[in-house]
């Protein structure tokens, strides 16, 4: 029997580096990682606006996509990650922060190639001033993430009901009630008057999730946190079984 041949690093014909260019940024409420939903859709408050760049903002680029609820955005985690390279072994939030496993078996940000992949669900194009945007939402994206691709969600192919969800469907998800005090009230029908940032539902579905770390059971002490949501740094509390919202302010970056 011969000897296997090992498999070279790269092979001859394969380019060393492969460079894609952004085709659009998002702009959506999560100005800060903390807070971000874990995966697409778990918080549909979230809306975010997906601005087009050139030469890619032309509207003969999206023919035949209005027939689709759902589109797949191909992005880059550019926060942080790029710098921080790529890790072999990881430990997901979903595990509580603390176990450890392959970056390939998670949706870990620290990848070889530091890409995600969200389904969102979207509402149309809009053509205005600041040039041709999707209007999209469920989003877990960082204001001003780039993204590289869309794609149309096809249910035929992409919902695979029989799929085995691995270690995450040993898991259950903890939510929160939220509650919100009459000081929050009161800040709340100031900075969003008319309900059309959709605040009260996105600070009700983004902590309700219960965004702190799986490891903050070593801190049974600390009860008070915050995020910042639009241009609003939200202040809420843990008390008992529900979250309660103590302070909703303009965010000290937008003052």
């Amino acid at each position: 029997m011969p000897p296997i041949k090992p498999i070279p690093e790269s092979p001859p014909d394969w380019p060393g580096e492969v460079h894609f260019r952004p085709i659009g940024r998002v702009c959506s409420p999560f100005r800060e990682k903390f807070g971000i939903p874990r995966q697409a859709r778990l918080a549909p408050a979230a809306r975010a606006r997906l601005e087009m760049l050139p030469p890619y903002d032309r509207e003969e680029a999206f023919s035949g996509l209005e027939g689709f609820s759902h589109l797949w955005l191909l992005f880059v985690f550019h926060q942080d990650c790029l710098a921080a390279g790529w890790q072999p072994m990881v430990r997901p939030p979903r595990l509580g922060g603390r176990a450890k496993i392959g970056v390939f078996a998670s949706r870990s940000p620290y990848r070889p190639n530091a890409i995600g992949l969200s389904a969102v669900a979207w509402h149309g194009l809009t053509r205005d001033q600041a040039g041709l945007s999707l209007s999209l939402s469920g989003v877990d994206l960082l204001d001003g993430t780039p993204v590289l691709d869309i794609k149309p969600y096809v249910p035929y192919a992409d919902a695979l009901p029989d799929a085995s969800p691995g270690f995450t469907g040993k898991l259950e998800d903890r939510r929160w009630a939220v509650q919100f005090s009459d000081e929050a009230e009161q800040q709340l029908a100031g900075a969003d008057p008319d309900g059309r940032l959709g605040l009260r539902a996105l600070i009700e579905q983004v902590i309700g999730l219960d965004p702190r770390p799986g490891y903050m059971d070593r801190y049974p002490r600390r009860d008070t946190f915050a995020l910042q949501l639009h241009n609003y740094d939200v202040q809420w509390q843990i008390a008992g079984n529900h979250a309660r919202v103590i302070s909703i302010t303009g965010a000290a970056s937008a003052r």
